[in-house]
């Protein structure tokens, strides 16, 4: 057992602009809460935040269309979210929103330090603006050919195929995504972050972690530091986070941008849940002690912000910038330890795509599977190197042969036997070699997971827990207990105790990654208590939107702290009694793959 660590798990904010698709789980969701869910077990102090991200002109944009105001649109698709993102057991200590008055205050002090610490200056610029409607075009919401690379297809910030960093104005043909229109360029005044001033600093930081970050996730975070440019943190909109300045704050049509505030969402949901828990001080632990730790998880067109960006605010805020200064009011904050970043998940070979409605909705997923399939999909089948893609043969293939035949089995065989044949866990006798081996080898597969899961290395942890649930299948074929029953039975009373310790160490190893099917096999041997924590809705009061009064709202939180589950090897108790087990995992005819496929040719017909 490690000794005890503080560890922020930082989980990329899904925008409110729509129910979330499992390309979007796949990056910031299942990783994260495998992560956070071995940490706990390891009895380490994990905070895990984060919650939806929702100013900026999409959202605007969509409540337009559909002829309801902003806040509306965020309240409806922040419930739906929260909502789906408890279905699939994810374990946030916090899951919250970006309109709320704490975020606001919050925001608004990061501003005020970094200006104070004159890493944030004023600037006249050229905005896309709509011919059409008047209004600002956000940077992603302009198109064209970048002028570095000649890809087609760059947006207005970022270029995807060179990864340099972009201005809407610098776009060879740009073109407005919401209705193809060739945006005008008038002049408008903006706040600048000047990452420029944290060239040396962000290359020292980034140095220091060659071997410990993913690669890919490394050379692309060097790469940008070669072409750092002061990058703008307002717009001319009127739903955000007013400025915080003379002059600025009562400007009805000037916020600050939607991406400089929701990175600030990390600390602003520590703050809140620190509040929560009666202890407002709380959250320092995570953010300022000098052996806390910090882990971010999200898919690849967010590394920018996570590596650069946020790094950047937070010591510039902290007076550690290349020019200086002094921490704000909150004190100097920890940068993050790690970034996590996935790949990118297609699906039949296609980009997952809303608009185009080539998307698996996560809550229409969980109305036909279970969430447990889904996570070891993501997790077995991910893209947490490279990008892979997710058919729905491949999910059926791996839901029957994985889950139902080798772990389903596992657990449905060892029970069975022993509570048709005992009623209880039996009392092992004497151990032979082979007994003693196969013990032996389940009890180090800890060590080897668990690096694997400290270092991100999810597939890899998967495939090594799996590997015993196949030794374990193998020892009891190998072993034959139903036919010691009249030869043995002494012995067969031995082989099931072995078989139900590694059905236990498996369930253990398991964990992470299918919490929900390992709480019933915890319940199965007889366990009492909570195995691992499930998340809840609860609701929350705060202001929302910058709007008078308080507002209810909900949060994902849990109990997580207390629960029955450690990351060891824990002997199984003789004479617990047994009953016989429900089936884990449902069987999926082949069939569904077809089912699947067609409904989808339908939607992205429609």
């Amino acid at each position: 057992m490690s000794s005890k660590r503080h560890i922020l798990t930082a989980v990329a904010w899904p925008y409110a602009n729509g129910p979330r698709h499992i390309g979007h789980v796949s990056g910031f969701g299942v990783p994260s809460d495998v992560f956070a869910r071995y940490q706990r077990m390891s009895g380490n102090n994990v905070l895990m935040v984060s919650g939806t991200d929702e100013h900026g002109t999409p959202v605007l944009v969509l409540a337009d269309q559909e002829g309801v105001s902003a806040r509306e649109l965020a309240d409806r698709y922040n419930r739906m979210i929260a909502e789906d993102l408890v279905a699939l057991g994810l374990s946030y200590d916090l899951f919250t929103r970006t309109s709320t008055g704490n975020h606001y205050a919050v925001v608004q002090e990061l501003f005020t330090g970094l200006y104070e610490n004159d890493y944030i200056f004023a600037r006249t610029t050229k905005g896309a603006v709509s011919p059409s409607t008047g209004r600002t075009l956000p940077d992603r919401y302009v198109e064209g050919i970048c002028p570095i690379c000649g890809y087609d297809g760059a947006r207005g910030d970022q270029c995807d195929n060179c990864g340099n960093q972009l201005d809407p104005i610098d776009l060879i043909e740009p073109k407005s995504k919401i209705n193809g229109e060739t945006p005008e360029f008038v002049d408008t005044e903006h706040f600048m972050l000047d990452l420029p001033a944290f060239a040396q600093v962000l290359g020292k930081y980034l140095d220091s972690k060659s071997g410990q970050w993913r690669p890919n996730v490394l050379k692309f975070s060097v790469n940008l530091l070669n072409d750092l440019q002061p990058r703008a943190i307002s717009r001319d909109l009127d739903w955000g986070v007013p400025i915080p300045l003379e002059g600025w704050s009562d400007e009805a049509n000037k916020r600050l941008y939607v991406w400089f505030d929701a990175v600030i969402g990390y600390l602003s949901a520590s703050i809140e849940w620190a509040k929560r828990t009666g202890d407002p001080e709380a959250w320092r632990a995570w953010w300022q002690s000098e052996d806390a730790e910090s882990f971010y998880f999200m898919g690849k067109d967010n590394i920018v912000f996570h590596a650069e960006i946020w790094p950047a605010m937070l010591l510039g805020y902290s007076g550690r910038g290349d020019r200086g200064g002094t921490p704000g009011a909150l004190g100097a904050l920890n940068i993050p330890t790690e970034v996590v970043s996935s790949e990118f998940l297609t699906m039949e070979g296609r980009k997952f795509s809303s608009s185009r409605r080539v998307a698996i909705y996560v809550r229409d997923f969980l109305e036909r599977y279970s969430a447990d399939a889904l996570r070891y999909y993501i997790v077995a089948a991910g893209p947490e190197t490279q990008d892979t893609d997710f058919t729905w043969s491949e999910f059926v293939r791996r839901n029957n042969d994985e889950l139902v035949a080798a772990w389903g089995n596992l657990v449905n065989r060892s029970i069975s036997m022993a509570a048709k044949n005992l009623g209880a866990i039996p009392e092992a006798g004497e151990l032979t070699g082979e007994d003693r081996r196969v013990l032996a080898d389940s009890r180090a597969a800890f060590d080897t997971v668990g690096e694997h899961l400290n270092r991100s290395r999810f597939k890899a942890a998967l495939q090594e827990a799996m590997r015993t649930v196949a030794e374990a299948n193998k020892y009891i074929s190998d072993q034959a207990p139903w036919a010691l029953k009249k030869t043995d039975p002494k012995r067969m009373e031995t082989v099931l105790h072995v078989a139900l310790q590694l059905v236990s160490d498996a369930k253990t190893l398991l964990t992470p990654f299918l919490p929900a099917s390992c709480n019933k096999v915890y319940a199965m041997l007889g366990g009492t208590g909570v195995w691992s924590g499930m998340p809840r809705l609860e609701e929350a009061v705060d202001s929302i939107g910058g709007e008078e009064g308080s507002s209810v709202y909900p949060v994902i939180t849990g109990d997580y702290a207390g629960n029955e589950a450690r990351w060891e090897s824990t002997p199984i108790r003789p004479g617990t009694p047994l009953s016989r087990p429900e089936p884990l995992f449902a069987k999926l005819d082949p069939s569904v793959a077809d089912e699947e496929l067609a409904r989808l040719e339908e939607k992205a017909g429609e």
